[in-house]
């Protein structure tokens, strides 16, 4: 979840981080949820392993959105976690990244956060700009140099 953090951090998004579990601290979680919205929250990101009902669970006790985070596990490597994720009753939605990209987590929330802010919006179409430039610049060094020339500079 360092990822998310630091997209939004790079993105001047405040949030806030802490630890909670749908199994371990069914109350904390619930307290979480339901008081979110008055703390100013706009969009929860959950990560979750193996079982992976804290998404889910977040989801429905509050209408904020909710965007779910599979985390790798060591008995199936992750697949147990997203499709727990994903697996939401009608009604109850949570959107879902792919298992352990918590940067595109951050990077949805901001997307939508940036629908109602100008500024955030300026600053996503300048990391698109980046991500742009990035792959052209690397296109023009492989057409310019060939390709064993660019995977052994």
């Amino acid at each position: 979840m360092k990822d998310a953090a630091e997209i939004l951090k790079s993105f001047h998004v405040p949030f806030e981080i802490t630890i909670v579990s749908a199994h371990r601290t069914p109350e904390r979680m619930y307290s979480f949820a339901v008081s979110a919205k008055e703390r100013g929250v706009q969009i929860i990101i959950a990560g979750a392993g193996g079982a992976a009902h804290l998404p889910g669970m977040v989801a429905s006790l509050t209408p904020l959105p909710v965007i779910g985070v599979p985390i790798r596990t060591s008995s199936l490597d992750g697949v147990d976690s997203l499709l727990s994720i994903v697996q939401m009753p009608k009604g109850i939605p949570v959107a879902t990244v792919a298992i352990g990209n918590a940067a595109n987590a951050a990077l949805l929330a901001v997307r939508m956060l940036a629908t109602g802010d100008d500024e955030l919006w300026e600053r996503l179409i300048k990391y698109h700009e980046l991500l742009r430039d990035t792959v052209l610049d690397k296109a023009e060094k492989l057409e310019g140099g060939g390709w064993e020339k660019y995977i052994n500079p």
